[in-house]
């Protein structure tokens, strides 16, 4: 991996966060159902970053990175929602939203500089 892709080095990163919040959640928490949903979510985002990259076009790098936002959206929902039903402690929770709105945020800002040239 390039160490100077951001967004790729970063989602990542979070990606493997991610599974190993997902293997907390199972072992010490016994929960099943959000954990996978999170898992794939949070995953995802890397997942479609590197198929941006890896695209074949302009259109399709910006389409990959759209999805990648979708899923880093829907990740911020399921860490909010593992928090408020008291899966995941307010400090972890808040460490994993901060997380994924950074994502948002480099997501978004790559977004706006392709829309804008």
């Amino acid at each position: 991996m390039k160490k100077d892709n951001i967004i790729q080095e970063k989602s990542y990163d979070f990606a493997v966060r991610i599974m190993n919040l997902y293997k907390h959640l199972l072992q010490e928490k016994k929960e099943f159902v959000l954990s996978k949903q999170l898992l794939r979510s949070g995953t995802s985002i890397g997942a479609n970053i590197e198929e941006a990259i890896g695209g074949q076009s302009r259109k399709d790098f910006y389409a990959k990175l759209t999805i990648a936002y979708k899923e880093a959206r829907e990740t911020h929902y399921w860490i909010r929602l593992l928090k408020d039903t008291s899966f995941l402690s307010k400090d972890t929770a808040q460490s994993f939203l901060n997380d994924t709105e950074e994502k948002l945020r480099i997501i978004g800002s790559i977004q706006k500089t392709i829309r804008n040239s």
